[in-house]
């Protein structure tokens, strides 16, 4: 049997392009359109991809000010992003309580349609499709290590859901997600995919 044929193995389940059913984390909702909303995994050459999409009943342009400009951003993205909004920027990353900002840079900003950004060796990827009124978002992150793939996923899952509430302008419902989320990737991922937990002293409730 090759890796591939094994439905556990992490580069499968749940995989983009993987046929047959997809792995189902421990109280997932059974309806296609919330099954849609959790991340799937997929090797990328020598990396590996996670993509999660989310279907936003609001115009492109009204959910690229959200996704790009800094008193939207603070309702939902992990950090202060600060540089220039163009391609080719030196972008730093702020966090909450931590003193020395991440470095990454602008790499596609092509509004209201893709943004895409290096994330201190990260590629995070955002494309938004017109659906209806409404937009399709697609959101990817490109990484090295495997082990970190539950972890990231589940914490890029509460920020879309988070963005989402915001967008409707309602707070986020974001109490016992991240835990909740964490062991449900892992089981979908499989056990290779959530070796690597947050960083002591940054765990989410």
């Amino acid at each position: 049997m090759h890796a591939g044929d094994d439905p556990r193995d992490p580069r499968t389940a749940g995989a983009t392009g993987a046929t047959g059913g997809t792995e189902r984390g421990p109280g997932a909702d059974p309806r296609p359109e919330a099954e849609e909303a959790y991340g799937r995994l997929a090797q990328a050459g020598e990396r590996w991809t996670v993509r999660l999409v989310r279907r936003l009943p609001h115009p492109p342009e009204k959910v690229w000010r959200a996704i790009t400009e800094p008193e939207h951003l603070a309702a939902w993205f992990p950090s202060r992003v600060e540089g220039p909004r163009e391609a080719g920027a030196e972008l730093l990353f702020h966090f909450e309580g931590v003193d020395e900002p991440m470095p990454g840079r602008m790499i596609v900003y092509d509004p209201p349609r893709l943004l895409e950004f290096d994330w201190a060796g990260d590629l995070l990827r955002f494309e938004l499709r017109p659906d209806g009124a409404g937009t399709e978002l697609v959101f990817s992150d490109t990484f090295d290590e495997l082990g970190k793939a539950a972890r990231d996923t589940t914490g890029w899952h509460v920020c879309l859901d988070a963005l989402a509430s915001h967008l409707e302008g309602e707070p986020p419902q974001v109490a016992g997600r991240f835990r909740e989320l964490m062991d449900a990737y892992t089981e979908r991922f499989g056990p290779e995919a959530g070796t690597i937990g947050p960083p002591e002293g940054m765990q989410p409730e």
